[in-house]
């Protein structure tokens, strides 16, 4: 919740300026500013290769749901891929593994590519839980799903206890956390088939840190929090991701 006025196309241009003008051919770029903010966000990236992005969707395409926006609507802007299930939505609304999964499914349905995010609290990684919660979270998320959507499936391990806490994970504890996701894909769709999904971190990543975290084993991109913020750390994760492996860099909250 920032950068959600004409602030929001000064950032959007800014990190344009830093990247020379266009995202890397090497990386899937993407800035996901509030709802307000999406029309002036999108004028501003215009056709740099930059991809627009939001933070949530509603379940259903239209009807009497007050302040929700509809994954339709987003796409209607522009949208390539949508945030289902962050921490803080689930946190602050109540936002269980059913609701998640119907975001999923609404993003699907509107051509747009959802982020299923997952990831476990301190408390949880302290109790020893964080394979258990993983797990279940991404069963979840794609319960139902045929194979064939895994090509249009992303899904951001977060840990709680990380994010905007300036606590990252370890380059150790992020691959550990994706390798339980990817069992858990190949559980789902098939080993084949899991093998499409991206799997991308999130969690206090900055340009200090984003190199190693992105080399980690089964990291594919980062979910970009705070750091988004500053045009000149964005764009510094974005370069990161293309000498690491050629990845996606995920962020603008």
């Amino acid at each position: 919740m920032n950068r959600g006025g004409p602030d929001a196309a000064d950032l959007a241009r800014a990190v344009l300026a830093e990247l020379g003008g266009k995202a890397p051919d090497e990386v899937d770029a993407a800035l996901l500013p509030p709802f307000t903010a999406l029309g002036a966000v999108g004028a501003a990236i215009g056709k740099s290769g930059l991809l627009l992005g939001a933070q949530d969707c509603h379940p259903g395409p239209e009807g009497a749901n007050t302040g929700a926006v509809a994954a339709e609507m987003l796409a209607a802007w522009g949208c390539t891929l949508v945030l289902c299930g962050h921490s803080e939505r689930r946190r602050d609304h109540g936002e269980d593994d059913k609701a998640v999964r119907a975001r999923v499914g609404a993003a699907l349905r509107a051509g747009i590519r959802p982020v299923l995010c997952v990831g476990e609290t301190r408390t949880e990684r302290d109790a020893g839980k964080t394979g258990a919660v993983l797990s279940r979270q991404v069963r979840a998320g794609v319960d139902g799903l045929a194979p064939e959507d895994a090509t249009s499936l992303d899904v951001a391990y977060e840990p709680v206890w990380a994010i905007g806490t300036g606590k990252n994970a370890t380059p150790e504890q992020a691959a550990e956390g994706h390798r339980t996701v990817r069992e858990a894909l190949a559980e789902a769709f098939g080993r084949e088939p899991a093998t499409a999904v991206r799997v991308i971190y999130g969690g206090s990543v900055n340009p200090g840190n984003a190199a190693a975290l992105l080399a980690a084993p089964g990291v594919d991109g980062a979910l970009v929090g705070g750091a988004s913020l500053d045009a000149a750390a964005f764009a510094a994760i974005v370069r990161a991701a293309a000498p690491a492996k050629a990845g996606s860099a995920r962020g603008g909250r």
